[in-house]
């Protein structure tokens, strides 16, 4: 009898395409005896890579600091030798966020200044948003102070068609740049001109705490920004509780088009977002929400991804995590299609597999539906956070973030915190053959067991005539490990009460060779 796929069950499928985790190409610790730490990679034209972040030391890799904390950008060569190394700021605290490589082959740096002297003129008063114009050689063509007399921060940069930029932070103030500010804290997007002039800024908010944290320009010419908002008014509809991410789509000269917030009743933060090749967005933070537009919390702080159509409504969400905190911060779109995330984790369950002690950044590599293809945590026994990921022309990847202590993942650490600067390699090739077909796992989640249903007919699957028909299984978990290799009848159950929480990985292979592929999270 010809045996059929069911799907009464809930069911996950794998793609036929089963990656195993990239190595690690190299690592760099850069920086001095202070704290140091970067917050944002790009890689560049001549397939090198600048990043920048915050530097209070002023030894070791870091000369030249003005005093308290600096904008400190490296720029290093494809195997991750710096090639130049610039501190920006004054004698009070410059902390930068972001960096972008722009068509002149320059960098835009942004974050924000306390100071109002060394490299730094024109502060309004308080924290204003900062932003440098580099050319190649890290020299500074120009700077902007652009704020009020209250606190403003840059976290988000991205050049625009007509050689310009769009940056967005946050603002408190409703004087001297700022105009519109709904109260407390709102989103701030400004539109700057190649030269650094402001053509448009706009005020997006209630009247309680809004923190937009990234832009992306979208395909019709727009842009669209996200970050968390608990206010209930102003522009501000159908919050949640707490804090929501908050959506918010412009045209080209900021008037909203829509926005939208997700969550549920307690705090959600979005960190990162991007217009997908379909037209739609992804946005990426974490959530500490078990209702509303949550679902499947695994435990303190997850990751959490939401899809949404090109109209900001709600396709697919994700969460992903252990029972400890994972805070999610950078997402990419990669060249099948697919995403990889990137972030910290404080978890050593669930979807989190090999912590190496205290915090590990953590990568994860999605399918383009949101399934999980590959994991892999990164570090020490000491704290290791990362902050920005991106594929990298090789098919690779390239993380950046801070590390403490030399010891695991971790090598040449100068003091306190460091940049830390990881490239792993492309992913290898598909293990599986290409005839490998999908496997019915049920119930999906599962406690005890799970049973399997394939679509080989009773004659492929026999071992010989009269005998019992068998398949032989193969469970690994997200690093690649075998948990349990037996033969069962199709049908068969299999006894998995004694894994622990997680995503795994299945094979059940005929005896003629012929493989089925699927995958099942085992959730007490």
């Amino acid at each position: 009898m010809k045996r059929t796929l069911l799907l009464i069950f809930p069911l996950l499928l794998i793609s036929s395409k089963i990656y195993t985790q990239p190595a690690i190409q190299w690592q760099k610790a850069l920086g001095g005896s202070s704290y140091d730490g970067a917050n944002s990679i790009f890689q560049t034209s001549d397939n090198g890579f600048v990043t920048t972040g915050q530097a209070a030391s002023d030894d070791g890799d870091v000369i030249g600091n003005h005093g308290g904390w600096d904008f400190w950008v490296v720029k290093m060569d494809s195997s991750g030798i710096p090639q130049w190394k610039k501190t920006y700021g004054g004698s009070n605290n410059d902390w930068s966020y972001s960096i972008i490589q722009t068509t002149d082959e320059g960098y835009v740096v942004v974050g924000f200044t306390e100071s109002n002297d060394g490299d730094v003129s024109g502060n309004h008063g308080d924290k204003d948003m900062w932003v440098i114009k580099l050319d190649g050689d890290g020299a500074i063509q120009w700077q902007k102070s652009l704020g009020g007399s209250g606190w403003e921060e840059a976290w988000s940069v991205r050049q625009c068609d007509d050689g310009g930029y769009i940056v967005a932070g946050r603002s408190s103030s409703t004087d001297g740049d700022v105009t519109g500010n709904h109260g407390y804290l709102d989103y701030w997007v400004v539109k700057l001109s190649i030269s650094g002039d402001i053509e448009w800024q706009k005020s997006f908010g209630g009247s309680g705490l809004d923190l937009g944290y990234a832009i992306t320009k979208t395909s019709d010419g727009g842009y669209v920004v996200t970050g968390e908002s608990d206010s209930k008014d102003g522009d501000v509809n159908n919050n949640h509780g707490n804090s929501d991410y908050w959506v918010v789509k412009m045209n080209f000269e900021g008037k909203i088009e829509w926005e939208r917030s997700f969550g549920g009743t307690s705090i959600d933060r979005g960190n990162d977002i991007l217009q997908t090749r379909e037209g739609g967005y992804v946005v990426f933070g974490q959530t500490r929400s078990i209702n509303g537009d949550v679902t499947d919390h695994h435990g303190g702080y997850d990751w959490w991804v939401v899809k949404l159509d090109e109209t900001g409504e709600l396709e697919w969400q994700k969460t992903f995590g252990g029972s400890d905190e994972d805070f999610g911060q950078s997402i990419k779109q990669t060249v099948d299609g697919g995403f990889v995330l990137g972030g910290f984790t404080h978890s050593t369950n669930g979807d989190v597999m090999g912590n190496q002690g205290n915090v590990d950044a953590w990568i994860l590599k999605l399918t383009e539906g949101g399934e999980i293809q590959w994991q892999k945590a990164l570090g020490g026994t000491g704290p290791e956070n990362g902050y920005s990921i991106q594929q990298t022309d090789d098919g690779g990847y390239i993380m950046s973030g801070d590390a403490w202590v030399s010891n695991g993942d971790v090598s040449g650490t100068h003091g306190k915190t460091d940049f830390w600067i990881i490239k792993l390699s492309p992913e290898s090739s598909p293990t599986s053959a290409p005839s490998s077909l999908p496997l019915a796992v049920f119930p999906n989640p599962a406690q005890q067991t799970i049973s399997l249903k394939t679509q080989a007919s009773s004659a492929e699957i026999s071992t010989e005539a009269g005998k019992e028909p068998s398949l032989t299984v193969r469970i690994t978990d997200l690093l690649g490990r075998e948990v349990s290799h037996q033969a069962i009848s199709d049908d068969g159950q299999i006894d998995i009460s004694a894994l622990p929480n997680s995503l795994y990985l299945l094979t059940a292979t005929t005896p003629s060779g012929k493989v089925f592929s699927g995958k099942f999270r085992k959730q007490e």
